[in-house]
């Protein structure tokens, strides 16, 4: 147990009074400016650090202010409290790669390889159908999926992403929404020539605009845009001091399909255009070799893996374990909802770790503390974040309460079950930014009934 109290903010003296005596409405319109004090709670702060039994925390407005045993419980500072009997407490979960708008495209065309599965039938399902609207309600749709199961950050990439942004900050979401470049006409972009001022047009509109939102660019891979291309959008996020993200050597094939290849592998195409670095963000990577590897690690660029979406279009598995022991910062993600389907990172993180353990046949491989970190620390310094992944005083205040309280969950010795027993349903709480999102499982942030059914129409017209 942590026999400790931290105090960084000044404090406020007001009563205090109990989330059970206001109403979701009140805590939607007035969670913004409230503190919150969580009691008698099992805290988990970070992977290396046990679980402490009976605690409290305290956020102010934005921030973790502070934390400790209850014996030393604070007066609350106009703060609402809530009761963490049962619960356990912990940084929300980070989402290192989603493509939130196709939840419409989830389970339209399973059990196929990666090729055909994304040449005949998504390809052609994005030119019919990506819109503007479509991207804000699916994207929304992504939000209340990823808050109920625990995801308090998503880095996304898509087309139309200002309307993706726009979705995720109203839906309360930390997220790196990222606007897709490929040298083809593209939904919003339909002359590929403008795929670079698309971006520039994105990047004026939202830095700056909300702490939340920070925009990225996806050029979505070597095969779908050129060299030129590529550096242009390197450049770009350098000027802007963005995060750039690429798919990258997700398929044994990749290297034949290139476009104008500058090197002997796609990771040594990307170095050879000069693309990597500390701010370079690379998807998959399930095909590298040692020279790959250490070209990465030397780079400083992080890795994101999607483990789900690997074994349902059999990429193959992401020799993760090597990359991690060798200090490439890995980060975890779940992809888009056509190919993984679920958007649950408690999930993701089981598929990890057994995975490893599976490809080296080596139980001790990838060990839970490490795959946790990957959902949460790492994929934070990853995205460049600095100040989430964590319980940390000063830290945003995004965190989680998970109900302890089932079968599944008992007994629990060690935050190992977080990777092992949990899942996104168990998420009873969520708080991002200070802001409570999710109470009782009950999403306060916006209309889950209308998104849904206003996705159910967009279903509609893709059938018919």
């Amino acid at each position: 147990m942590q026999n400790r109290i931290i105090y960084t903010l000044p404090a406020e003296k007001m009563p205090i009074f109990s989330i059970n005596h206001y109403s979701h409405s009140f805590l939607k319109t007035h969670m913004t400016t409230q503190s919150v004090l969580i009691t008698n709670v099992t805290l988990f702060t970070n992977p290396e650090t046990p679980l402490a039994d009976n605690q409290w925390l305290l956020c102010r407005h934005d921030l973790i202010h502070s934390f400790g045993p209850m014996e030393s419980v604070p007066v609350a500072d106009n703060a609402l409290v809530i009761d963490g009997t049962d619960k356990l407490l912990m940084p929300g979960l980070i989402n290192g790669h989603n493509h939130c708008a196709m939840t419409l495209f989830r389970g339209m065309a399973d059990d196929l390889e990666l090729g055909e599965w994304l040449n005949e039938h998504i390809f052609p399902a994005e030119a019919a159908n990506v819109t503007p609207e479509m991207v804000y309600w699916c994207t929304k749709l992504a939000a209340a999926e990823m808050i109920l199961s625990g995801t308090t950050t998503v880095a996304d990439g898509y087309f139309h992403e200002n309307q993706a942004a726009r979705a995720l900050l109203e839906s309360g979401m930390r997220a790196i929404p990222a606007q897709a470049v490929i040298d083809f006409p593209a939904p919003g972009v339909p002359d590929p020539e403008t795929n670079i001022d698309a971006v520039e047009t994105f990047f004026t509109t939202w830095q700056g605009k909300d702490d939340r939102i920070i925009p990225g660019i996806f050029a979505h891979s070597p095969y779908t845009c050129s060299p030129d291309t590529l550096q242009r959008a390197k450049a770009l996020a350098t000027r802007y001091n963005a995060p750039f993200f690429i798919h990258i050597a997700e398929s044994r094939h990749e290297q034949q399909i290139l476009m104008d290849p500058r090197g002997t592998s796609p990771i040594r195409h990307l170095a050879a255009l000069n693309l990597l670095d500390k701010n370079s963000i690379l998807i998959h990577c399930v095909w590298l070799d040692d020279e790959d590897r250490e070209i990465i690690h030397e780079s400083k660029a992080g890795v994101v893996v999607c483990p789900q979406s690997h074994f349902k279009l059999a990429s193959g598995i992401a020799e993760t374990a090597k990359m991690d022991e060798m200090g490439i910062q890995v980060g975890l993600g779940t992809d888009g909802s056509a190919s993984n389907n679920s958007l649950d990172i408690f999930r993701e993180m089981d598929i990890l770790a057994k995975s490893q353990k599976l490809r080296t046949l080596d139980a001790t491989a990838m060990p839970a503390k490490r795959v946790l970190a990957a959902a949460t620390r790492n994929n934070a310094k990853i995205l460049g974040l600095s100040h989430v992944g964590e319980i940390t005083a000063g830290f945003k205040a995004d965190i989680i309460l998970i109900d302890m309280n089932q079968p599944h969950l008992q007994p629990f010795y060690n935050s190992d079950f977080l990777v092992y027993n949990a899942s996104g349903a168990d998420v009873e709480t969520v708080i991002i930014n200070g802001r409570i999102v999710l109470r009782d499982r009950k999403l306060l942030s916006f209309d889950l009934e209308e998104c849904m059914a206003e996705v159910r129409k967009l279903a509609v017209m893709t059938l018919s």
